[in-house]
């Protein structure tokens, strides 16, 4: 018998730096959303953030900096 661990999932908020146009929300929510672990993607393009669910077990705040920076866009953690 096996027993399943559940899974948490935790909602990060990042702030984006030097959005220029409506695209760049495709190709955040493409870069990150391919990370395991990552369970949703919002990119609010008026206000520059990124919301996104994912179990910090498998991936974490820096891993989501990352994937946003291969994307070709600064981003921090943001509290809000």
């Amino acid at each position: 018998m096996s027993t399943t661990v559940p899974t948490i999932t935790t909602r990060t908020v990042l702030r984006a730096e030097d959005f220029s146009c409506p695209s760049c929300v495709s190709k955040i929510e493409k870069q990150v959303g391919r990370l395991d672990g990552v369970s949703a993607v919002t990119v609010h393009f008026s206000s520059a953030r990124i919301e996104i669910d994912h179990d910090p077990a498998r991936v974490s705040v820096e891993d989501l900096v990352a994937a946003v920076a291969k994307a070709g866009y600064a981003a921090k953690p943001s509290a809000f």
